[in-house]
């Protein structure tokens, strides 16, 4: 997308450094490649020890959720009584925990939750709420009968006790958890919408003591994945690597129109990738209402406007010798370099969303750091050979 300022070089006098320097880049966009598709959001890792509680209170089943760090202990009765132990540490000490069932769906609407936190003496309440919405919690009490209420706290845990009591019939519930950081003038704040909180629910099986997932949030969480990986792929490799092609390949007289058809395909392939990112990030949006990335969000749609206008930009391109060819290009390179820093800068905000294992962050951040060495390595090369021939017309 950019040129190089209208200086063009000879093979040889930048064909020492350019040609290993683009062969390094293609050779880190492949690495990327090969690495990416393994990108996985770590496991939380569980023990479901033997627990001794306060109360010596003992459960026939105890089982490790699958995320938060959590455990569910509980005994089902023939006749619907269900006493349970949830424990689970706060997203900060003076943050609050929930557990939930949900009669009518698997998702958090409709949910009869009980929220623990530290009350301003330091003591632990544990109070029933109903969740009607994605913004707030209403404390209400349940539809569900639930007595023996009870909170604790312990070596960096809560712990919540209570019993419902439930239809005879019901052999499986769908159970949530969460965990909180803020609790502000008794009233527990949102949660975060990371990916751990977001599959923060399955099924309980009350007759053979197991819990389960919901399909859904693993299908779910590959989707958000997906959605990151090619957009990290498109805006945040592709589109760079195709800035560097145009940029110091047209230098080579030789290379001209190869680079052009080069830099051409490596931007349409970016953005053929980065619209399918784009459509990805919609469809989750659309499936997630009440979370919101704002500014991710925003970026994206800023992203797929520019690469749209710029793709049909090219056949508007005017010819070299054309008049308005000065302004095309000043539009083309301003409307290249937003793009490039907008589509690096959406995937740092993605990976803060995702919250993957740090090495893939930083990952990254090395492939970007070779993409930026690259280009600077090159351009004072660039100016060194610019400067050298000045010189030489100069004094010749």
């Amino acid at each position: 997308m950019c040129r190089s300022l209208g200086l063009r070089f000879s093979e040889e006098n930048l064909g020492d450094f350019a040609m290993p320097a683009l062969h390094l880049s293609l050779v880190g966009l492949l690495l990327w490649f090969s690495v990416a598709g393994l990108i996985v959001l770590p496991a939380e890792a569980q023990t479901c020890a033997t627990r001794k509680f306060s109360n010596n209170k003992l459960f026939q089943h105890c089982s490790d959720l699958p995320t938060l760090s959590s455990s569910l202990h509980w005994t089902h009765d023939a006749d619907g009584s269900l006493s349970i132990a949830f424990v689970a540490p706060p997203a900060k000490s003076d943050g609050w925990i929930s557990w939930a069932i949900n009669p009518t769906g698997s998702g958090m609407i409709g949910a009869q939750s009980l929220i623990a936190f530290k009350q301003t003496d330091g003591s632990m309440t544990v109070r029933p709420y109903r969740l009607n919405n994605y913004q707030s919690v209403e404390q209400k009490n349940l539809t569900l009968e639930v007595s023996d209420m009870s909170a604790e706290s312990s070596g960096g845990q809560m712990m919540i006790f209570a019993t419902f009591r439930l239809p005879a019939n019901w052999t499986t519930v769908n159970q949530m958890w969460q965990v909180g950081s803020t609790v502000t003038d008794g009233r527990p704040i949102i949660h975060d919408t990371q990916t751990p909180n977001l599959n923060a629910k399955g099924t309980l099986d009350l007759v053979g003591g197991q819990t389960g997932t919901n399909t859904g949030g693993d299908s779910r969480i590959r989707k958000r994945n997906i959605h990151g990986i090619l957009n990290a792929v498109s805006w945040g490799i592709l589109f760079p690597v195709g800035v560097i092609l145009a940029r110091y390949l047209r230098t080579f007289e030789s290379a001209d129109p190869a680079w052009f058809y080069l830099h051409a395909g490596c931007q349409s392939s970016a953005y053929a990738i980065g619209v399918a990112g784009w459509a990805t990030g919609l469809q989750l949006g659309s499936k997630s209402k009440g979370i919101q990335y704002t500014t991710h969000r925003n970026i994206g749609i800023a992203l797929f406007s520019l690469a749209t206008v710029q793709i049909f930009a090219l056949f508007l391109r005017p010819k070299k010798e054309h008049k308005f060819r000065f302004y095309w290009n000043i539009y083309h390179h301003g409307v290249g370099y937003a793009i490039l820093i907008l589509g690096i800068l959406n995937v740092f905000k993605g990976l803060d969303i995702l919250d993957p294992a740090k090495k893939w962050k930083s990952a990254y951040i090395i492939v970007i750091a070779i993409l930026g060495g690259i280009a600077l390595f090159l351009e004072l090369i660039t100016w060194a050979v610019v400067l050298k021939r000045g010189r030489a017309l100069k004094f010749g």
